[in-house]
């Protein structure tokens, strides 16, 4: 595989989406684009290719240790080739989808199921249903002091959020809430409220299913939620 220094100045991948435009390079270009360059001994083509290959086998649970990995990526482009994707991947989702119920939120957490600790992401959503932002907020086990509205809201608030959805995943597979997985909603529904921001649903997602809070009436039960 050509190394950079070899290959005509005018059709390298910086060079080349300079005068023809990001669009007109390959994904091998455009990972070689993002990576800037290879290491000793590693062409960027070389650790391009590699990177694409693990990134289209483990394209929803890429981590920074997956790809550091691979000779010739450190930690400081792993997360730069991480961040690309992550950015990417928000634009997209935010100019595109809508949240009607469940099953629409499921579609965008799949990558939960395969977990082996607890996940509690948040997903803001505009006064029409459309994402706004799906946000990770905290990996561990779940308990009210560690899950604590201001963490919660924050962005929301900063998002002028008119609703949010909350999911988590329960490693174990069993998808029953826990006293503490009620009280934890109720305290952020009681948030919610004094800021202004709807609390629509609190999923929990196992291997094999999900549990809605909304779809069982827990929401609206908040006087029994213990």
């Amino acid at each position: 595989m050509k190394k950079i220094k070899n290959i005509p100045k005018f059709d390298r991948p910086r060079e080349k989406l300079q005068k023809k435009g990001v669009q007109a390079l390959s994904n091998l270009e455009l990972m070689a684009a993002i990576l800037g360059g290879g290491v000793k001994g590693r062409g960027v083509f070389l650790v391009a290719r590699d990177v694409l290959k693990v990134a289209e086998n483990n394209f929803d649970n890429l981590t920074v240790e997956k790809l550091e990995k691979i000779d010739g990526i450190g930690l400081a482009k792993a997360c730069q080739i991480l961040s690309a994707i992550e950015l990417s991947k928000r634009l997209l989702i935010k100019d595109s989808v809508k949240i009607k119920g469940a099953g629409d939120v499921i579609k965008l957490v799949e990558e939960l199921k395969d977990k082996r600790q607890e996940y509690f992401l948040t997903l803001t959503l505009d006064g029409a249903g459309n994402l706004i932002q799906k946000r990770t907020v905290f990996i561990g086990t779940l308990n009210q002091s560690l899950v604590h509205p201001r963490e919660v809201f924050a962005d929301a608030i900063t998002d002028r959020a008119a609703a949010i959805i909350f999911v988590h995943n329960h490693p174990s597979g069993n998808l029953t809430p826990s006293r503490e997985d009620k009280l934890i909603t109720e305290r952020l529904i009681k948030a919610g409220n004094i800021v202004g921001i709807n609390v629509l649903d609190h999923i929990i997602i196992g291997k094999n299913g999900y549990f809605s809070f909304k779809a069982e009436g827990i929401l609206e039960k908040e006087d029994n939620i213990e």
